[in-house]
């Protein structure tokens, strides 16, 4: 029988750690004491403290609990290569279009995709210049007025509002976005629905669909709230199934959240809080609500619209994933979309692009981070504003290069790391790269190029980003 008193079986070893010495009265403040009883938070109930040697995020290699950004520094440090993961992709999409007896569909699906990669300089400048655009939708004049007033307004309710209106703003210029993402959620549902079920989930999915091509939001939130969600709802309810689909619905109900907050008039109205906080509009709250919304409309974000490219490539990732190709592709698409999520978190506010391409008939695979708002300290103290980046490209059949810039107004510092190709000829490269500076009115401070010994992490090109006072910290 087991001791009700104890623990039967124990561990050997635990035996002395569990008693407890009677009268002995535990001291708030003596540090020999572990795990002191705190009201205000969950203990354990050993002596084991897992939060020692974790003050330093970057440095240690214990899991903190008060914070997500030391598994995002562990997952930034296994995260494979994006150049190199989408040369190792494309090369295995050239070998699976080439494969003997694959369905036609197929094969023209991946020669379109493959199509799209040569570009000339013409159609690269217009594939880069809608990457730019389409990664940035908080650009334009607009958003410049209300990033000066942000760091001049007095209080926290007035910075409050032009948040709440960023915030609105991004829920409406992503409507098309939440749209596929809550169609893609219902057909998901589908899946795990019993077939009595499953044929009223499809019809309202087509009375959605057909909404979101009207774009009747008012209609949509109707159908949504009042007879999508509560259905789905009920079936929880009657089965109890905690499983997948109880997680596919709290995610529904997010997207619906933010279709809701996307409306023009709840963004307008935000857009009208601002007025009261004097000059911060500039003489925009002068405007009537038609010109604002053109304003917003036509900025570059939504003349970007959406990229050819990224669409097929997002098709053929999700066709892949899927089995579509076969495990090969299967695992090495499984790499770039584990390396694209990790590039795009939220500790990272630097803007993030990537160019699969091919030139002259070569394949060269780059991503490219920019910090526009970098700061660095002068001699006096005082802040000063440079223009930070770091590109990192595989070029075939010469290998890896990264390249580092760091530009403060028209003093340029550019590093170029690659393979022994590269460093045989390092005073020809660095002689052509100060006469392209030069012909564009920058003068090299510093050009250097040098052997690439191992792929330069991004803490240390973005130093800043990890101290907390950009990036964003997200509490459990």
């Amino acid at each position: 029988m087991a001791d009700l008193l104890g623990a039967a079986n124990r561990v050997p070893g635990y035996e002395v750690s569990n008693q407890h010495t009677a009268g002995t009265a535990i001291q708030a403040g003596d540090r020999q004491v572990k795990n002191v009883p705190d009201p205000t938070r969950v203990g354990r109930v050993d002596a084991r403290n897992d939060q020692q040697g974790a003050d330093n995020a970057l440095a240690s290699d214990v899991l903190r609990y008060d914070s997500n950004l030391q598994a995002f520094l562990q997952s930034l440090r296994e995260a494979p290569e994006l150049p190199e993961v989408l040369r190792r992709t494309m090369t295995l999409l050239r070998s699976t279009v080439q494969t003997p007896g694959l369905q036609a569909g197929i094969a023209q699906e991946l020669a379109g995709l493959l199509q799209m990669l040569r570009l000339d300089p013409e159609s690269f400048s217009r594939f880069f210049m809608n990457q730019v655009h389409g990664n940035n939708r908080f650009a334009g004049p607009l958003f410049s007025l209300l990033r000066q007033a942000y760091g001049t307004l007095p209080g926290e309710q007035a910075r409050t509002a032009v948040l709440e209106f960023a915030r609105r703003y991004s829920d409406f210029s992503s409507t098309e976005h939440i749209g596929k993402s809550m169609l893609s959620l219902l057909h998901q549902m589908e899946d795990y629905l019993p077939k009595s079920w499953r044929g009223q989930l499809e019809s309202l999915t087509a009375r959605l669909e057909n909404g979101l091509a009207a774009q009747d939001r008012a209609e949509n939130i109707k159908l949504l709230e009042g007879e999508v969600i509560p259905y789905l709802g009920s079936y929880v309810e009657r089965t109890h199934d905690l499983g997948p689909l109880r997680g596919l619905l709290s995610l529904l109900i997010l997207q619906v959240a933010r279709y809701e907050n996307g409306s023009e008039e709840q963004m307008l109205q935000s857009f009208r809080q601002m007025e009261g906080y004097g000059g911060v509009l500039g003489g925009l709250n002068q405007l009537d609500d038609a010109a604002i919304l053109k304003l917003l409309r036509e900025n570059e974000f939504s003349k970007a619209g959406g990229s050819s490219f990224a669409d097929a490539l997002t098709q053929t990732a999700a066709r892949a994933l899927q089995g579509a190709y076969g495990p090969d592709v299967r695992d090495a698409f499984s790499e770039v979309i584990r390396a694209m999520l990790v590039n795009q978190s939220v500790y990272l506010p630097v803007n993030h692009l990537f160019f699969p391409l091919e030139w002259d008939g070569k394949a060269a695979y780059s991503e490219l981070w920019v910090d526009p708002n970098a700061k660095e300290r002068k001699g006096d103290g005082t802040a000063q504003d440079k223009v930070q980046f770091l590109l990192k490209l595989d070029v075939e059949s010469l290998g890896m290069l990264e390249v580092t810039l760091a530009a403060r107004e028209e003093q340029v510092e550019l590093q170029v790391c690659g393979p022994d190709a590269v460093c045989s000829h390092s005073a020809l490269i660095e002689a052509d790269l100060r006469e392209i500076l030069r012909r564009h009115g920058f003068s090299g401070r510093e050009v250097r190029v040098s052997k690439l010994e191992k792929p330069l992490a991004l803490t240390e090109v973005f130093p800043n980003l990890f101290e907390g006072k950009r990036g964003v910290d997200v509490k459990i």
